[in-house]
């Protein structure tokens, strides 16, 4: 192969890179490429699911999420990403680790406020959520 050709091909093995990672980013960050996630307003539901696993295995579906005191929010395992884990960081409430699709972790919110939770094994993966919990 000569100096022309190989520069050739690795032009195009460059691009055809450039162009798969170009999506990565957004898939990594719930919100998108700025980071931002938008919350879902489900103050109407007495019951909320959240998907563990979501989106390639590594986030939250919805990420962010409005509830009434007194919902209960159920975190749903899709079997997607390996295993996972559901740890408030202000300690309020914690899942064990669960890989299988299925596996399923509750919580009732009785207090207002802004529960910020994570994803132990991924939170480098910026596998991250939040509830906030407001009066009706």
């Amino acid at each position: 192969m000569n100096a022309r050709t190989r520069r050739e091909l690795l032009g195009v093995v460059g691009a055809a890179s450039a162009a798969g990672l170009a999506g990565c980013t957004g898939a990594l960050l719930p919100g998108g490429d700025d980071g931002e996630t938008e919350t879902v307003d489900r103050t109407d539901r007495e019951t909320v699911a959240v998907a563990v696993g979501a989106d390639g295995g590594f986030s939250f579906a919805p990420a962010s999420v409005r509830v009434a005191v007194g919902t209960t929010v159920v975190w749903e395992w899709t079997g997607v990403g390996g295993s996972h884990n559901v740890i408030d960081r202000g300690g309020t409430f914690e899942s064990g680790l669960a890989a299988a699709e299925g596996h399923a972790f509750e919580h009732e919110f009785t207090e207002p406020g802004s529960y910020e939770y994570v994803c132990t094994p991924h939170q480098t993966r910026d596998m991250e959520g939040t509830v906030e919990v407001v009066e009706e």
